[in-house]
């Protein structure tokens, strides 16, 4: 069976076929966060410990950790804040050691700037997985010996210097193009995890179809391990996660063993709270002076307060135990599991004290 190690300084997280699915959480990215990417320009790494932390409780394997910023108020004072080869390699160097500060969760390295890879590298401890090569030459020249020289696995994008191919036989040769070429320098099949490219089914209609097909044909014929960015499918549409919550086990059973994804579902905002509120009351409905905002949004079926595990971590672990990765469904039963609220014990079990 082909498996994929990544580590940290103290775990280990396996992606394979005989695994349960791998999540790789996708929170930690500047990329259109604008209050994340201000903070991250002021020093303050105070949401991305938060995002560390809240996605490994809501069951995240592996942690992305990108630096796709540029610091727009500090460009005034130098252009170069304008560049991301010159903002991102100290960037993913601090964002790493601010995340291992709070959690030993193994990572996922994440740029398109070579330099920042390598300084991501550097800073990590343990066995990272490394995002990503693609099939473009200039890439494959870049890439391949960083994984070589720091012995990591590496994410493989199946586009190459024609770009994204709608035809999934392309993307297959591209995806089997960076193996054999992997292979060139000492880098076996099982350290690459191919990203066949989701396309969303919104503009695709055979977009799911394909992405099955192809994930099947990579296991069966290429032998590596397979991820994606699980919300590509359902880009554009109405109810994203309903579409998330069914292609994520579809994809599963066809094979594909991980997923860089947001595992959370987020917090309910205040000014919903409050509309619902006043919708309520409206209505003529007495509410009880001490319903905090968490209990309301319970009982009106809002959500939480806190992040907590999103829908398609629900799907992904029913998945595991009807794949019989989750063998005898004691993640199931933990998962769905109420929590102990503070102060309070779990009901004994076995014989009473006397």
């Amino acid at each position: 069976m082909t498996r994929t190690i990544v580590e940290s300084a103290t775990k280990t997280a396996i992606i394979g076929f005989d695994q349960p699915f791998c999540v790789i959480g996708e929170r930690i990215n500047p990329t259109g966060r604008k209050k994340l990417a201000a903070e991250l320009e002021m020093g303050n790494f105070d949401t991305v410990q938060a995002d560390a932390l809240a996605q490994v409780a809501a069951g995240a394997t592996i942690l992305d950790i990108n630096s796709g910023a540029v610091f727009s108020n500090k460009m005034a004072e130098d252009p170069r804040y304008a560049d991301n080869n010159f903002v991102e390699p100290p960037l993913m160097k601090a964002i790493i050691e601010h995340v291992q500060a709070v959690t030993d969760s193994p990572l996922c390295i994440d740029s398109s700037v070579p330099a920042a890879l390598e300084a991501g590298l550097a800073a990590a401890k343990g066995r990272p997985l490394l995002n990503s090569v693609t099939g473009e030459e200039e890439r494959l020249e870049l890439v391949l010996p960083l994984v070589k020289k720091y012995n990591v696995p590496v994410v493989a994008i199946s586009n190459d210097d024609t770009g994204i191919s709608e035809d999934p036989d392309v993307r297959f040769e591209v995806a089997k193009k960076i193996v054999h070429r992997a292979a060139d320098f000492g880098i076996p099949a099982h350290d690459i995890v191919v990203d066949p490219l989701v396309m969303p089914v919104g503009a695709m209609g055979t977009a799911g179809l394909q992405v099955f097909a192809l994930v099947r044909r990579l296991r069966e014929e290429l032998g590596v391990n397979t991820t994606c960015g699980a919300s590509n499918i359902s880009f554009g549409l109405p109810n994203r996660h309903g579409i998330n919550n069914a292609f994520l086990p579809m994809a599963m059973t066809a094979g594909m063993t991980s997923a860089i994804m947001n595992p959370l579902a987020l917090p309910v905002p205040a000014s919903k709270i409050a509309e619902k509120r006043a919708e309520v009351e409206a209505a003529g409905i007495f509410l009880p002076p001490e319903m905090d905002d968490e209990m309301f949004c319970t009982i009106f079926g809002l959500g939480s307060t806190k992040p907590r595990a999103g829908k398609e971590m629900e799907a992904i672990r029913a998945a595991n135990f009807l794949t019989n990765n989750d063998i005898g469904g004691a993640d199931w039963i933990r998962f769905n599991r109420a929590p102990v609220k503070e102060g309070e014990g779990r009901a004994r079990t076995g014989r009473r004290a006397r």
